[in-house]
């Protein structure tokens, strides 16, 4: 059997906030059962068929890389995480909706990976704004996944969902809300799986189809990400 073209794709996000779940879910349509917590970094790897039902259709191995979600200043921890940010072909930014601080994060932390040179702790944020002019030049695809959407309260659910979309413009990337333990929410034909089909479409059309892949960015073309938009107070 011939070996398959691969893409490398990262899973960020704080402590707690589900990835490992999730990782689990999409590489093994399971639900794990105990998850634990993840030290340094876990590799999962999926198939995805590339414009399937097309004549271009052809199977890739999608890598998932979840990496530890430990924030801290400490050098070792921020080394440590940058040998994982190489040679990377998207992003997939995973938050719990339960929780706005680890939404507010997720600029940290895309910030750390797609620079490599700066902590989730790091980061300057002066009057509410999230200065990134210097990230004007970053490339990978995004993607927005939000966790624990089960264990929010039917009537807050709108807000949070209009949370969620200004985080999503932010980002110019799709939003995803589920719970990693149904795997109902990914269902084949669901407007879920649709939209994580097209993310990895995205990652493997950037990385093997795209012919200067260095020039592509994943930001809009806002130089600042306003955490009041948030709506966080």
């Amino acid at each position: 059997m011939a070996s398959l073209d691969r893409v490398k794709v990262l899973v960020l996000g704080d402590s707690g906030v589900g990835k490992s779940s999730l990782v689990h879910l999409l590489c093994q349509n399971q639900v794990l059962g105990n998850p634990s917590w993840t030290v340094g970094c876990s590799v999962d790897v999926r198939g995805h068929d590339y414009k399937e039902g097309t004549p271009e259709e052809k199977t890739y191995y999608i890598e998932l890389w979840d990496i530890g979600g430990s924030v801290g200043n400490a050098s070792s921890v921020k080394s440590t995480r940058a040998v994982f940010y190489n040679s990377v072909n998207g992003i997939i930014l995973v938050h719990d909706l339960t929780n706005k601080k680890s939404s507010q994060n997720l600029y940290r932390w895309s910030l750390e990976a797609l620079n490599k040179d700066s902590s989730p702790t790091g980061v300057i944020v002066s009057n509410g704004e999230y200065d990134r002019e210097q990230f004007s030049e970053n490339l990978v695809p995004l993607l927005l996944i939000g966790t624990k959407f089960d264990q929010i309260p039917e009537n807050k659910r709108n807000d949070v969902l209009t949370r969620m979309a200004f985080l999503s413009e932010d980002f110019n990337s799709e939003e995803i809300n589920l719970d990693c333990t149904n795997p109902r929410y990914l269902a084949a034909g669901t407007s879920n799986a649709v939209k994580l089909s097209r993310f990895f479409d995205k990652v493997i059309e950037k990385r093997y189809f795209t012919r200067d892949p260095c020039q592509l960015t994943g930001f809009t073309d806002r130089k600042r990400f306003n955490f009041k938009t948030l709506h966080y107070d």
